[in-house]
């Protein structure tokens, strides 16, 4: 059995999922699920690998697929995301997430120029330990679920987590991206377990008036 496949077609699977779970929570909340600065290199780095410098094979297609999702993130951003910034203009708004497109595209490339790394690994790890933070910062600034789930930090940890096997087998063993895989997994289950506080406070909080109405009835 190729694992390297198997655990790469997998984590796929998982991130399609987070991808999709993101973007049906956000049209619920109207809002947008994913950091700014993480969408912007997210999206720039599917661009790349899907067109500029394809990946083979199955990776392709999961990349242009995970391209046309960060598009509706892009869009829930530019329709939603301004109610994040209530201070901020829009034309400020607005160039804010283009100087974030372009800063993060150009920063996905030159790594990977640099690094002579056109399959995006350096990027991709650097980038994901940036969003398993930068997730961890939205939730906490907007003290509350809206954009996110619990769901969805669990399957991003488990896909993260399968691509790290995957490269580790592969053979890349450095001590960079031993430090990347254990950081992003460590960040990440620090995520979920925000949220589930979240979720649960939540519910905890909903309950509160059903007890106080039996209460005034008793």
């Amino acid at each position: 059995m190729d694992w390297k496949l198997t655990l790469s077609i997998a984590s796929g699977v998982f991130w399609t999922i987070t991808y999709i779970l993101i973007i049906r929570r956000s049209f619920q909340d109207q809002t947008y699920g994913m950091p700014l600065a993480a969408l912007c290199t997210n999206i720039t780095w599917e661009g790349i690998f899907a067109f500029v410098h394809p990946h083979d094979g199955v990776q392709r297609i999961i990349d242009i697929i995970w391209f046309g999702f960060d598009l509706v993130i892009l869009y829930q951003l530019l329709r939603y995301g301004r109610r994040e910034f209530p201070r901020m203009s829009q034309a400020v708004f607005i160039s804010m997430i283009v100087v974030g497109l372009i800063t993060g595209g150009l920063l996905v490339y030159l790594i990977s120029y640099d690094q002579q790394d056109w399959r995006g690994a350096y990027a991709a790890f650097g980038q994901n330990l940036m969003m398993s933070i930068l997730f961890i910062s939205m939730a906490y600034q907007r003290n509350s679920l809206r954009g996110q789930s619990v769901w969805i930090g669990v399957n991003k940890l488990i896909g993260t987590l399968l691509a790290s096997l995957a490269f580790y087998i592969y053979r890349i063993q450095t001590p960079l991206f031993i430090f990347l895989y254990l950081a992003i997994l460590f960040f990440d289950g620090v995520y979920v377990a925000q949220l589930a506080l979240m979720a649960r406070a939540e519910r905890a909080k909903q309950a509160a008036p059903a007890e106080t109405v039996r209460a005034v009835g008793a």
